[in-house]
């Protein structure tokens, strides 16, 4: 089964020597005219600095981003787990995975990017800035990904889905699928969470690598969160997790 994870804006820089962006290595092969349509456009985009900051929602400080961009072609790369960071992926560690625990990655989790669709863990990236709410000057992504990404997630089983609405919407899983909503729970009364939603998506997948259990349907994973100590609740095509019974997990 597929755990799917949202990107994070902050991005590790470097990678390593030698290496670039090889669009036909990515996992999804079906997404390749996509990936380059919108990589093509975003670096375009990158040549008009006061453009692309517009377009990409960036303050002053963060002109470096367009330099990412720029260079999209020829910068290094990592995996595309080690190259996210922030607070979903800090719990992961990918930088200290053990050999297996790359490996189980590898064949179960993938991170959805607004440049690159539906990406494997292990796939190797360049930083870049793009968001899914980013503006690129005609090709808006929504008209780009629902429907190749759709189809790319139709045949790889039981899909988890721990991504942001926002991302969703620019590919929505098939139906089978569950979709993640994390909740706080203060006596009885249940809140969204932002900050801890995302902590708490980050270590289900530290979790999952330290375990690698075997599971093939979604009653799978609740039966193993739920041994793990998660609470964990269907509720027709969602799974609300409640944060503290995760993050808890950590102490």
């Amino acid at each position: 089964m597929l755990f799917l994870l949202p990107p994070s804006e902050t991005k590790r820089d470097g990678g390593d020597d030698g290496s670039s962006l090889d669009l036909a290595s990515l996992s999804f092969p079906s997404l390749d005219r996509s990936r380059r349509r919108v990589a093509a456009a975003l670096v375009r985009l990158s040549r008009d600095v006061d453009a692309s900051m517009a377009a990409l929602r960036l303050g002053p400080r963060l002109r470096s981003e367009v330099d990412r961009n720029r260079a999209l072609r020829t910068s290094p790369t990592l995996s595309a787990l080690q190259r996210y960071t922030g607070v979903a992926f800090d719990p992961i560690r990918a930088s200290e995975l053990s050999e297996d625990e790359a490996s189980w990655a590898g064949a179960h989790l993938a991170i959805h990017s607004a440049l690159f669709g539906i990406v494997g863990a292990a796939d190797r990236i360049p930083a870049y800035r793009l968001s899914h709410d980013s503006r690129l000057p005609d090709l808006p992504l929504k008209a780009v990904w629902p429907r190749p990404i759709s189809r790319a997630l139709s045949d790889r089983g039981a899909i988890v889905d721990l991504r942001s609405e926002g991302y969703v919407e620019l590919g929505p899983a098939p139906a089978g699928s569950a979709y993640v909503r994390v909740v706080s729970d203060d006596g009885g009364r249940r809140r969204a969470l932002n900050h801890f939603n995302k902590k708490t998506k980050g270590v289900i997948v530290a979790r999952l690598l330290a375990a690698r259990p075997e599971l093939s349907t979604v009653d799978d994973f609740v039966v193993w969160a739920r041994a793990e100590g998660m609470m964990v609740e269907p509720e027709g095509t969602e799974l609300v997790v409640v944060s503290e019974s995760v993050l808890d997990l950590t102490h």
